[in-house]
């Protein structure tokens, strides 16, 4: 399995003492965070993207510039970078500059956004946000593929003969789709043969199965190489402690300042699917939900728990930004150290392997050890 550390770069004042973590201090922890995670052997570090709430990823070309910079071997990725709302000119345009930056460090995930406040922001309307992402994702594709583009869709003006520049690194990066809660994000990946995220972050692992399986299905429908129908998943906070009963009292007051912050919003889980917390306890997002919260072997445990059902072979972790900074490095240094090598022993995969010949070819990991058949339901 491979793994990834995101940042969405959220920024709320702590729950138990309304203190607040500078602009200044929490972006730099970001790109901190990646030189790291590059150093503990992560393979993948990125960075999400938000234009309303607590949330500080409204530039997230800008910090990934800066992580290009500070790092050397790790790839670079976003998630989500948000499609919907976004001219693909500009996309293509920052992204291979990214992609040029990190020498060809760079895959990115696509999707519409987890926030509503996004949308009247930009001055979009909401109830189109599918149409946008189809059409926006068409058109990026294009651009980044080929030059003297000549185009035209129903929400943007016309292109004539358009060539973005910079030109990506080394021909067009991968692209892979963020699946939350809808169907139409797993069929726009299948039918273009891209591989899929599961967020896997604030629901039961059931709705998110459901979206994998309905990728794999018309994945297969549409004929597309089996080998390159990856699955990725993310999770619901990670925290680690010596015991897993220490780490949920630990982690305690700030999963329940995160319900009651989304309480707040009027993000209720039986009208807000996909938005808030369907657990309302700790301890029911320890043992029901995607919550990796425990010790190092019983998160080690989970993920391979999931991995039975969701058959990925990406997990992408975050740690949460209020912990003390000393804290937030521990967490990571031992997920690196206690956690992945008890999962990748159980579980390998072909993904960004030289095996892998749609990879960013910048990154430089090493091989791992060759799973078969990585679109087929897992046994």
């Amino acid at each position: 399995m491979r793994f990834q550390l995101l940042d969405i770069v959220f920024n709320p004042p702590h729950p138990v003492t309304g203190e607040a973590v500078p602009p200044a201090d929490r972006l730099a922890r970001v790109v901190e965070h990646a030189v790291l995670a590059e150093e503990l052997g992560f393979d993948s570090f990125a960075v999400g993207e938000r234009h309303a709430g607590d949330v500080l990823s409204s530039a997230p070309t800008v910090i990934l510039g800066a992580g290009a910079q500070a790092t050397e071997r790790i790839l670079l990725g976003t998630g989500v970078t948000v499609l919907s709302l976004l001219d693909p000119v500009r996309v293509a345009e920052d992204l291979a500059t990214v992609d040029q930056l990190s020498r060809g460090r760079l895959e990115i995930t696509i999707g519409k956004g987890n926030e509503e406040l996004q949308y009247p922001l930009m001055g979009l309307d909401i109830t189109k946000q599918y149409e946008y992402l189809e059409e926006n994702y068409a058109l990026l594709r294009l651009l980044l593929s080929e030059e003297e583009v000549t185009w035209e869709g129903r929400h943007r003006h016309r292109l004539e003969h358009a060539t973005t520049l910079p030109r990506p690194y080394a021909g067009p990066f991968r692209v892979w789709h963020g699946s939350a809660t809808s169907q139409f994000a797993v069929e726009l990946a299948a039918r273009y043969g891209d591989p899929i995220v599961s967020a896997n972050a604030l629901q039961p692992r059931e709705n998110y199965q459901v979206l994998i399986d309905r990728y794999r299905a018309l994945y297969a429908a549409h004929g597309h190489d089996p080998r390159y129908g990856f699955v990725g998943s993310g999770s619901g906070g990670l925290f680690l402690a010596d015991t897993t009963e220490a780490a949920i009292e630990e982690y305690r007051p700030l999963y329940e300042g995160q319900v009651a912050a989304m309480r707040r919003r009027g993000y209720d889980p039986a009208t807000h699917v996909g938005k808030a917390l369907a657990f309302e306890t700790i301890e029911e997002a320890v043992e029901r939900g995607p919550a990796l919260v425990g010790s190092p072997e019983r998160v080690a445990a989970k993920i391979l728990d999931y991995h039975r059902d969701f058959g990925h072979v990406l997990q992408s972790v975050s740690v949460n930004h209020l912990l003390p900074p000393a804290q937030q490095e521990d967490v990571v240094r031992r997920f690196a150290a206690e956690v992945i090598p008890l999962v990748k022993q159980e579980v390998t995969t072909d993904l960004w392997s030289e095996a892998d010949e749609r990879r960013a070819k910048g990154f430089t990991a090493s091989a791992t050890q060759r799973t078969d058949a990585v679109v087929a339901a897992p046994a």
